[in-house]
């Protein structure tokens, strides 16, 4: 058979293995392989991709030996692989739980409940909560009070405002400093804040298991990380050691934040400040519409 004839052969096989194929059969592999890829993304930076590529070698090995006619060994890895859902689901099961808590709160899946008013005009009216926590930041930084505070968004806290001591009170730079100042009775824990109000305070977090934080970050650091993987929440973090103020945003601790960013931030969730307007240009605009 001539090279032209074997490649013939090969492009009808192609094309008649494709007309075989309807929509639903292109369907059901396009959502196979967005799943597989969404897995392989989520367990990227996990424990768990050491662990799937080792069960992808075991399965090449499996398939390799049946060609070859190893059939113990075929029986031996199949079974690996059959019991390897298993194994990963009782190894892996913080990964698996963290992994479903992001898909919970992706945005097409959250609702709006009790979180930041989403209208431009009312959430232009909470700008000042934005500035009352940046100048509370910059204090207990410069004098290195450890700090946690924790801005509510989309999705509610309740779990972790039932952890601490509840108090509905306005935001204000000198009860946020108070409530951290070492001797007092919440120091220690977080503060929650939804809106305009501290909801509550000496609140418990949950702890992040990443292995690839600094050693240096203490557990203030680590509850930080360990809020904002499992919600939306924006996590503000002063450290009682070196005064710098650190950001924790999906799982994601960023240090050294400067005054800028810390407004950008606020200006993000709080909306931006109205501009001020002199008493002078103010009577004149009056002036004008009358």
């Amino acid at each position: 058979m001539s090279m032209t004839q074997e490649l013939q052969r090969i492009w009808e096989t192609i094309v008649r293995t494709i007309t075989l194929y309807n929509f639903k059969d292109l369907l059901d592999m396009i959502i196979i392989a967005v799943v597989i890829y969404k897995l392989l993304e989520l367990a990227r930076e996990t424990r768990a991709m050491p662990v799937l590529k080792g069960l992808g070698f075991i399965l090449i090995a499996a398939r390799l030996a049946e060609m070859i006619g190893l059939q113990a060994v075929a029986w031996m890895l199949n079974y690996i692989i059959s019991a390897g859902a298993i194994v990963m689901v009782i190894v892996f099961q913080p990964e698996l739980r963290r992994a479903l808590e992001q898909l919970g709160k992706k945005r097409y899946f959250s609702k709006a409940a009790g979180g930041l008013l989403q209208n431009n005009e009312e959430r232009a009216d909470l700008a000042w909560v934005g500035e009352e926590i940046i100048r509370a930041l910059l204090d207990l930084s410069k004098n290195r009070v450890g700090a946690l505070i924790v801005i509510e968004r989309k999705q509610p806290l309740e779990d972790i405002i039932h952890t601490g001591t509840r108090l509905e009170a306005l935001v204000s730079q000198p009860l946020l400093e108070n409530l951290f100042v070492d001797g007092s009775p919440l120091h220690d824990g977080a503060v929650v804040i939804r809106d305009d109000r501290i909801v509550a305070a000496g609140c418990f977090l949950p702890l992040t298991p990443q292995d690839g934080l600094d050693r240096s970050l203490g557990t203030r650091h680590r509850a930080a990380v360990g809020v904002s993987e499992v919600c939306d929440a924006q996590v503000f973090v002063v450290s009682e050691e070196t005064g710098i103020i650190s950001i924790a945003h999906e799982g994601k601790l960023m240090r050294s934040q400067d005054i800028k960013t810390l407004r950008a931030r606020m200006e993000e969730i709080f909306g931006r400040p109205a501009p001020q307007v002199s008493l002078s240009e103010w009577f004149k605009r009056r002036t004008r519409h009358e």
